[in-house]
């Protein structure tokens, strides 16, 4: 159909297809009700609240690349779960299982109250082997004028942690296999 012969054709004939495609149209379900008090006011919340919803437009989503996100929970990571368990008795930070990292608090031992000590636990791989943890200490010692020298330390703890970590994700990996089986 020309345009031309669109504007020639008779106001009944155009109001119809008016009508026709706008019912085809709101039958399709576009039409929406919003209620604004359920809507957030700030344009970061509602970008937020589209991605928690799977609303949205992404290069990788036209392209056929969507929702085949696959997500891995640190409960089912014997690495982070055996990291957890071996540094639970410190006061921890920062907790970060999609980063891989674990910082904990500044820690001092009752039997000397000048230094302090904080570990880092830095996840390269969910490979249960040695090369997949970083671990660094960090000391701290202050006289009593409360002036404090940090610095990184190369420690017997830093072996000792990941040998226990190693053993404990080795047991827990072992575990999961056993009651996988049953």
């Amino acid at each position: 159909m020309h345009i031309l012969n669109f504007f020639n054709m008779p106001k009944l004939k155009i109001f119809l297809i008016l009508l026709l495609s706008l019912t085809l149209n709101s039958s399709c379900g576009i039409y929406k009700p919003v209620d604004a008090r359920k809507t957030p006011e700030k344009g970061i919340d509602k970008a937020r609240k589209n991605i928690e919803e799977g609303k949205g437009v992404s290069i990788r989503g036209m392209m056929g690349g969507g929702k085949t996100n696959t997500f891995q929970f640190s409960t089912s990571n014997p690495m982070w779960r055996s990291s957890i368990e071996i540094l639970d008795f410190l006061p921890l930070t920062t907790v970060d299982y999609s980063g891989g990292l674990i910082i904990s608090d500044w820690y001092t031992d009752s039997s000397n109250s000048n230094d302090s000590l904080k570990i880092t636990v830095r996840f390269l791989s969910n490979e249960i082997s040695a090369t997949s943890l970083k671990i660094i200490v960090h000391q701290r010692t202050c006289n009593n004028l409360n002036q404090c020298l940090t610095q990184k330390i190369d420690s017997k703890i830093e072996d000792e942690l990941r040998s226990s970590i190693l053993k404990k994700a080795a047991m827990l990996e072992k575990e999961d296999k056993n009651k996988k089986k049953k």
